[in-house]
């Protein structure tokens, strides 16, 4: 498996444990809350929970942040934006934008695993202003155009 080189710098209101990945074919890493008190998302509910965190993603990559499969399934608590992009000119506090999508409320401690990240690379687009696009069978249909699912 490839690795990289990712520089993380740990600030004022980091404690515990830093990222790792959980297993060894784990694509994500994860990360904890750092928090001063729990947390309680009601149904609907939405919060930005700091990680104490900031990276410095090399050129040509970003970070994706995502929920955790565990916390989702089992209590609805996800990643608002998922992924969220962390981009690689980014040197300010990783945060994660949780929403409960779940029946009940969720109880959010200090130092529970929140989130998964993700490195990815990235491609730029070089854009080319054109007259005419190349025909495809599916052509301009949009959503749902291809059937039900």
């Amino acid at each position: 498996m490839d690795t990289l080189k990712l520089k993380i710098k740990t600030l004022g209101n980091f404690k515990g444990e830093l990222p790792c990945y959980q297993s060894t074919g784990a694509s994500g890493f994860d990360v904890r809350a750092q928090l001063n008190t729990h947390m309680t998302l009601k149904p609907g509910e939405r919060a930005m929970i700091p990680t104490g965190l900031s990276f410095e993603i090399p050129l040509g990559y970003e970070i994706q942040s995502r929920p955790r499969s565990g916390f989702a399934a089992k209590q609805g608590l996800t990643v608002l934006n998922t992924p969220g992009t962390i981009d690689a000119d980014y040197r300010g506090e990783v945060k994660i934008i949780v929403i409960n999508l779940g029946q009940e409320a969720i109880l959010i401690q200090d130092q529970e695993r929140v989130a998964q990240l993700v490195m990815a690379p990235v491609i730029r687009a070089q854009f080319e202003i054109v007259d005419e696009l190349s025909d495809t069978e599916r052509g301009v249909g949009g959503f749902g155009s291809t059937g039900r699912a």
